[in-house]
């Protein structure tokens, strides 16, 4: 048993050391660099896979409709930015969003299906801002493609790695990594 939750430990806090959020990447146009971006900053894995990992907390259709909203409303974030829109202390709302989604996670928020979907939509505009930033106005559809893309695989990361947790140790294994990521956050805001 010890071993499981060690596992579980370890897979959960591979992402959650504090990193250099959101790198300027080179060729924004390419499809390779938009799949690429996702997983360049700590804090956009860690809200991805906090949202996947409140969906199996949550059950029924928030498993897949929480995920499916993060990426919609990411997609206007990114759309939003390349069009000159400016958002103060983006950063900062970018770190907060790892500490909720962590804390919802860790304390087991039983949320109304819209009412996380409005959650987790307000969170996801701010990353898809932060994308259509770093695209510096280079809306290329394959970019697009790419980090939609990846940010899917990231959220049905959350999922899966949920479900063995869950099976693997129990519920409270979900609310162990709920409060790393919660935790991470605040590192993030703190750096």
């Amino acid at each position: 048993m010890r071993l499981r939750i060690l596992t579980i430990l370890v897979l959960s806090g591979a992402f959650a050391s504090p990193a250099l959020a959101h790198p300027v990447t080179g060729h924004v146009h390419s499809f390779g660099a938009g799949l690429a971006h996702p997983f360049t900053g700590a804090d956009h894995i860690l809200a991805m896979l906090a949202v996947g990992l409140w969906g199996v907390l949550a059950r029924g259709r928030a498993i897949w409709f929480w995920p499916s909203v993060f990426v919609a409303t990411m997609l206007a974030g990114f759309a939003a930015a390349t069009m000159g829109l400016h958002i103060p202390y983006l950063e900062s709302a970018i770190s907060t969003s790892v500490v909720v989604l962590g804390l919802c996670v860790a304390l087991a928020i039983a949320a109304p299906i819209w009412v996380g979907a409005a959650i987790v939509a307000l969170f996801a505009f701010f990353h898809g801002f932060a994308h259509g930033v770093e695209a510096s106005a280079v809306s290329s559809l394959p970019y697009v493609i790419g980090f939609a893309l990846a940010t899917s695989s990231i959220h049905f990361a959350g999922i899966g790695l949920g479900f063995l947790a869950e099976r693997m140790i129990g519920r409270v294994a979900l609310r162990v990594m709920g409060a790393l990521t919660a935790l991470s956050g605040v590192l993030l805001l703190a750096a």
